[in-house]
């Protein structure tokens, strides 16, 4: 499998760590136990495109959030996380 970095263009996925689902929050501290075991524990496993961060240790540093189909590993784009956010802020 291969991962577009934003920074450093098309690698290859060792040079990666995988982290998660990236659409999942978590919840306040005073939440309460069952929201925590939802979060932790309790998560769905969907077939098609999912956002996962991955940590591209291997070059720049740097998290991505990756879309990838989760029914065969197909990669259908990557940003920087961080931009990611700071789009999702001004909406």
């Amino acid at each position: 499998m291969r991962i577009p970095c934003p920074h450093c263009g098309e690698r290859a996925a060792e040079e990666f760590s995988y982290l998660g689902d990236a659409t999942v929050t978590r919840p306040a501290p005073d939440a309460g136990i069952d929201a925590f075991v939802d979060y932790a524990y309790r998560r769905d496993n969907p077939a098609g495109a999912l956002a996962e961060y991955w940590y591209h240790g291997g070059g720049c540093r740097s998290w991505l959030v990756v879309t990838r189909d989760t029914r065969d590993h197909r990669i259908l784009g990557a940003v920087d996380a961080q931009a990611r956010g700071a789009m999702e802020a001004q909406r």
